[in-house]
C-alpha cells in the first residue's frame, strides 16, 4: 500500500518540477519570442493538467483494479 503514496507523490513530484521549469524559461523571454509566449505557456500549462489529471486516473484506476 505504501508504493502506491510514493507513486502518487512522483508524478505530482514531477508535473510540479515540468510546470516550474516552463514557467521560469516563460519568464526569461526573448524580445521577439515575448509576443508567442503568452500562448505557449497557456498550451503548455493546460496540457500538464490534463496529464496530472490522467496520470493520476489511470493510477487510481490500477490499484482499484
Amino acid at each position: 500500500m505504501d508504493f502506491w503514496w510514493i507513486a502518487y507523490g512522483l508524478i505530482v513530484l514531477f508535473s510540479v518540477i515540468g510546470l516550474g521549469g516552463t514557467i521560469y524559461i516563460a519568464g526569461t523571454r526573448d524580445e521577439k519570442y515575448g509576443s508567442s509566449t503568452k500562448q505557449n505557456l497557456t498550451r503548455l500549462t493546460l496540457i500538464y493538467a490534463v496529464v496530472i489529471l490522467l496520470s493520476i486516473i489511470a493510477l487510481t484506476v490500477y490499484v482499484v483494479i
